[in-house]
């Protein structure tokens, strides 16, 4: 692979979406708790955040805990949750410093107000870098939040508050409605589906499904992907 302090990104290489997938494929494979695996992913997503930097990729969204991540055992479910307000506790103020914006999507009210306290806090501390934006998908299921905005417009066009709908009012009413939709979808794992992950956004996202495990996933990876994009011809269904 040629230099990676060389990568050229696409001009349309602005936002990559990601399904951090294999924590606990990678920790059973090692005879290991799957707490380790999930301890082990999250510095898998620094790396990859260190890498949207340093190749100048200004959007970041990860798939950290889907609304059907709720069937799992409760003790991985509530180990779930701790991770993530105990990483932003250890991890706001470095990531403050390198001029991350964090944000959420999915449906935060049904986190407990211990945890949707810290995601306030981390969101308000970071809201005015200007670095990578990272969105972390948590309690986010794509059909929920297709059927949140279609209820939205709904009551919206009922009252009168708008009087057309198209696929734009339509993306105005999503999570995502303030960043641009992903160029590049990155599942690792192996997994051949999208698993109900961005469904409207990814319309014509480029696809790469990665054999490794999430916590295998550091700079190089991220720079292969972006070869492989860079060498892919775009052509919008055309």
């Amino acid at each position: 692979m040629e230099n990676i302090r060389e990568i050229v990104v696409k001009n349309d290489l602005k936002h990559i979406a990601i399904i951090m997938d294999g924590n606990r494929r990678w920790a059973k494979e090692r005879n290991l708790p799957s707490a380790i695996g999930h301890k082990k992913g999250v510095d898998a997503l620094k790396a990859a955040m260190r890498a949207c930097d340093d190749f100048g990729i200004k959007y970041l969204t990860v798939y950290a805990f889907s609304t059907e991540n709720w069937n799992r055992k409760p003790e991985e479910v509530n180990f779930l949750m701790d991770l993530l307000g105990q990483t932003l506790k250890n991890e706001l103020k470095e990531m403050h410093e390198n001029n991350v914006v964090i944000s959420f999507i999915g449906d935060t009210t049904k986190l407990s107000p211990k945890l949707q306290e810290i995601l306030k806090n981390a969101v308000e501390t970071t809201k005015n870098n200007t670095g990578v934006n990272l969105q972390i998908a948590f309690n986010y299921g794509s059909r929920a939040e297709i059927v949140r905005a279609a209820a939205m417009i709904a009551e919206d066009y009922k009252s009168g508050k708008i009087n057309k709908i198209t696929e734009d009012t339509v993306n105005s009413y999503l999570y995502t409605s303030k960043i641009p939709d992903p160029d590049l979808l990155i599942r690792t794992g192996g997994e051949m589906r999208v698993s109900n992950y961005l469904l409207w956004q990814i319309a014509y996202s480029e696809f790469i499904v990665l054999p490794l495990f999430w916590p295998e996933f550091n700079k190089e990876t991220l720079a292969e992907c972006v070869l492989e994009f860079n060498r892919r011809s775009r052509r919008w269904g055309v």
